[in-house]
């Protein structure tokens, strides 16, 4: 999903032992280097452990790929079977006929001539035991006999034992001192330092096919002190910050997009300060502190099934839906099309709306994807997760004005505070000249804009649709289609129209062009085309079935 965004050939943090990714950091070299020697002249055991997700799956993917030649390998990923089932599997991974008696003695009968006519042509037999800390003790006596089958000058079978630290409490045991001894080799893989971090986040990038930057320096700090430098946690947490980056339009992943990252992982929160200062949900929730205009963002009234705000923090998509899913939302919300809020009758104050009507954040969301022909489940995933996954995008932690939110042209979630203190989202679904239509409870209220903007402190929240699938920021040198598009749409917007084919270089010519356009609608003028100038671009070309703020 979030592959095109940034620029990458595939996901880089993918789960699943890819050779290709294996990053040989000191420990990661040194015992492939181990293994390799190992297989090629020792005999016995070797012996190679690690905590969850240091690599050692991924370690055994990259020695099969650079085995010795003449070697071959039966691989048991899962040894939780009966002596008889595990050596008929190591006879199965050897391509060993079964014998007709299908006895324990005649199948180590039937395996030790497999080895000795190997032995004879020069090949050589390895045996890898996956997960072998749940070896139970019969069956560990049972991989000891193996290594009995041998010529009178060198051992037939060469064994791997790949598990957790536990194994080697196992093999500590003094019930287990005769396998013990046959260890040759033993070798334990140590979760990545700081350094290593950086250097494992750039390498995965690369092999992705990164060409730029993506974590900021605290990112990477943050993700080493969150995933303790185990390779699978950094895995997961770097794979779910860039699907949030994404959700939020950033091209470079910060300190605290990590952070939310590994709170969502982890299934804990944050520290309440960090999700005051915006990581929680995509919505965010404003209090400007007295005299310092500093932006908090906390939860406030619910009721008790509901999420709070912090629980709204972006999750990993599923996969783009054919049509969005319905849900509870059918039952809150009005049967007629809310595309099109009609305006209600004169409403009490907007004081008493805000006393009266239910102004949760869950309630102001799932009147606004509605708005957008959309569904949105408190439990399902956090708002712009949602929004991505229905071909939408969303503009969160914003801080703006009437005029700006004129300008987008959306309807918008306002976070509104009243002379209590409290805190309240309500939905703005209507701006006229001097009034605005707000939908609370499913049902739309006229209120003055002046005792509007008397409550609201610019933070909003609005889901908008790309112009064109995968649409990023667009940023002078970039060369995409988007680009093309922008020249068109910059022409069409001026009255003019392109003769041949434009170009698809963001050039300097093209920047003074968006310059100005932000300027004439009182944009930020930084000449890069992100989600406001392309909201703005796209209204000025015609919203089609986008619902809009401005009536016609």
């Amino acid at each position: 999903m979030y592959t095109e965004f940034f620029g990458l050939n595939e996901k880089p943090f993918s789960i699943t032992p890819d050779p290709r990714y294996l990053y040989l950091s000191r420990r990661h070299a040194d015992a492939l280097a181990h293994l390799v020697y190992g297989i090629s002249e020792s005999g016995g055991f070797i012996q190679l452990t690690g905590e969850v997700g240091t690599g050692k799956t991924t370690l055994i993917r990259t020695l099969l790929e650079q085995l010795p030649e003449r070697a071959e390998i039966a691989l048991i990923l899962n040894p939780q079977l009966s002596v008889k089932e595990f050596l008929q599997s190591i006879c199965d991974e050897l391509g060993t006929p079964k014998p007709e008696d299908d006895s324990v003695r005649a199948i180590v009968a039937r395996l030790n001539a497999h080895l000795l006519k190997a032995h004879s042509e020069g090949r050589r037999i390895v045996l890898i035991v996956d997960e072998a800390q749940t070896l139970g003790p019969e069956l560990l006596e049972q991989v000891r006999l193996l290594t009995n089958l041998e010529t009178p000058t060198e051992k037939l079978l060469q064994i791997i034992l790949i598990g957790q630290p536990e194994l080697r409490e196992v093999l500590q045991r003094p019930e287990m001192r005769q396998i013990a001894q046959r260890v040759t080799g033993r070798y334990h893989l140590e979760p990545l330092g700081r350094a290593e971090t950086e250097a494992y986040v750039k390498h995965r990038l690369r092999v992705a096919g990164c060409q730029m930057p993506i974590f900021t320096a605290g990112a990477v700090s943050e993700l080493f002190g969150r995933s303790g430098g185990i390779p699978r946690l950094i895995n997961v947490v770097a794979d779910r910050a860039l699907l949030a980056a994404y959700a939020r339009d950033r091209t470079r992943v910060d300190r605290r997009l990590v952070r939310q990252a590994a709170a969502e992982v982890f299934g804990r929160r944050a520290a309440a300060a960090f999700w005051r200062f915006g990581l929680g949900a995509a919505l965010g929730v404003a209090i400007v502190l007295a005299g310092a205009g500093v932006v908090h963002l906390t939860d406030r009234r619910t009721e008790a099934s509901e999420p709070s705000v912090g629980a709204l923090a972006e999750r990993t998509a599923a996969g783009l839906p054919e049509r969005p899913r319905e849900t509870r939302v059918a039952a809150a919300l009005p049967a007629e099309t809310p595309a099109a809020p009609a305006p209600a009758a004169p409403a009490p104050s907007l004081a008493d709306l805000l006393a009266q009507q239910d102004t949760s954040s869950t309630a102001a969301l799932r009147q606004l994807f509605t708005l957008w022909g959309a569904s949105y489940d408190a439990y399902r995933g956090a708002p712009c997760m949602q929004a991505v996954e229905q071909s939408l995008r969303c503009m969160s932690d914003q801080r703006g004005s009437i005029s700006e939110l004129r300008t987008m042209n959306r309807p918008a979630i306002l976070t509104l505070r009243d002379e209590a203190g409290r805190q309240h989202d309500v939905v703005l679904a209507r701006l006229r000249d001097e009034s605005a239509v707000l939908m609370l409870g499913g049902r739309s209220f006229d209120v003055d804009i002046a005792e509007l903007i008397r409550d609201w402190y610019g933070a909003h929240l609005l889901l908008w649709r790309p112009p064109l699938p995968g649409t990023r920021a667009l940023r002078p040198g970039t060369r995409s289609a988007e680009v093309a598009w922008l020249r068109r749409s910059l022409a069409r917007i001026r009255g003019e129209t392109l003769d041949a084919e434009p170009s698809t270089l963001y050039d300097g010519g093209l920047e003074a062009e968006v310059r100005q356009y932000q300027r004439e609608r009182r944009l930020d003028v930084d000449g890069i085309v992100g989600a406001k100038t392309q909201i703005a671009i796209t209204t000025d070309l015609g919203a089609g079935d986008a619902p809009t703020l401005l009536e016609d």
